[in-house]
């Protein structure tokens, strides 16, 4: 199984990036969602489409493209380890992506907790929080890709 990981390395990589732009997309769409979501009245139409909307993006999109994106980045670590050895994973760059995938794992998970509370008409967040944290994926995606393509620290 390494061998053939070894041999598809670029195969792994470009899908995992793949993975990664899809999630990344949803990240960034959802909290949008929410921004005018949250000012709908609940129980209107609009609120109901969007309620429809949220749920679809996070199960059919952002929910498969994070375990793709996690299975291909575990398997792009297998295989960097048998390559680099497994100190790779200390350097710095490296861990400014994994504390990247840590923070990017979360807020996946606080907009789909989220994503409930909106379903069950008890949104507790305004339209500007929403806007003001939309770009919290995007920043950290800056940070992680400067620090990979870099290697900084190296």
């Amino acid at each position: 199984m390494t061998h053939w990981l070894i041999a598809h390395y670029d195969l792994l990589r470009g899908l995992h990036i793949l993975a990664v732009i899809a999630w990344m997309a949803g990240l960034l769409y959802l909290p949008r969602l929410y921004a005018y979501h949250s000012t709908a009245t609940a129980g209107s139409e609009l609120d109901l489409t969007f309620r429809a909307m949220e749920a679809k993006l996070l199960r059919i999109i952002m929910n498969p493209a994070f375990v793709l994106a996690l299975v291909f980045g575990l398997a792009l670590i297998w295989v960097d380890g048998h390559i680099r050895g497994w100190r790779f994973l200390e350097e710095p760059w490296m861990v400014v992506k994994l504390a990247g995938v840590l923070f990017l794992t979360g807020w996946h998970h606080y907009l789909a907790v989220a994503r409930k509370a909106f379903a069950e008409g008890r949104n507790e967040r305004s339209n500007k929080f929403w806007r003001m944290t939309n770009e919290l994926p995007f920043l950290a995606a800056i940070a992680m890709v400067v620090a990979v393509t870099t290697e900084f620290g190296k």
